[in-house]
């Protein structure tokens, strides 16, 4: 595993503009809007890593990386607002910028969707208070949620290919999307490419159901 900087550290000199994680440097103003067919690429094929609402009026995309800490504290505000609106869905988008623990970590997540527990393997890696330096560490919280490490190595393996090529369309996504770092969201039309409060989500997704009708 290649060595890094602190995720603090990393984090904090990414942020010098917006709030957020990146790989590289960011600029201040939002992306340009998104045209109609990469929208509706976006939110295709989204069984697996979807929550909230089957048919929703309004979705909600998050590129998210288990090692922003501008992800993690976003995950109670996401959690909240889903809670409260039963016409709202939520996509998770698994994008790992932020080195190899990330990517093992990602992995491991989509894995878990072949023993019916991604959302399971999500919400304990973007709610944990451990740090994710190591394998062993992303390991340790996916076997205190319960799930089967054993297993989740072997589907790790066996479907590494569909793993890679969902990861390998979050790349594609963002990179055509000009999104720079994690967290970054696209509510309804709108691509928001830093993380925002509870009070930030409520109004977006109004705007978004407004725009619907």
């Amino acid at each position: 595993m290649r060595s890094r900087l602190p995720l603090g550290l990393m984090c904090l000199l990414a942020t010098v503009l917006v709030q957020g994680c990146a790989p590289r440097a960011r600029q201040s103003q939002e992306p340009a809007p998104l045209s109609s067919q990469l929208l509706a690429t976006i939110t295709a094929q989204t069984q697996m890593s979807s929550v909230g609402a089957r048919q929703p009026d309004v979705q909600i995309v998050e590129y998210m990386d288990y090692n922003c800490p501008y992800c993690r504290a976003m995950a109670p505000d996401l959690h909240q607002l889903l809670q409260s609106d039963a016409h709202l869905q939520i996509i998770y988008k698994e994008w790992p910028i932020l080195g190899d623990t990330s990517i093992y970590a990602a992995r491991s997540a989509l894995a878990a969707s072949w023993q019916g527990k991604y959302l399971t393997a999500h919400d304990a890696l973007i709610g944990t208070t451990r740090d994710l330096d190591q394998t062993s560490d992303v390991d340790a919280v996916l076997r205190a949620a319960g799930l089967d490490l054993t297993r989740l190595a072997a589907d790790r393996d066996r479907h590494a290919s569909q793993i890679s090529a969902l990861l390998a369309r979050s790349e594609t996504e963002t990179q055509t999307a000009g999104i720079k770092g994690t967290p970054a969201l696209l509510v309804g039309r709108r691509l928001v490419a830093r993380s925002v409060s509870l009070s930030q989500l409520q109004s977006l997704v109004a705007e978004a159901r407004a725009d619907h009708r």
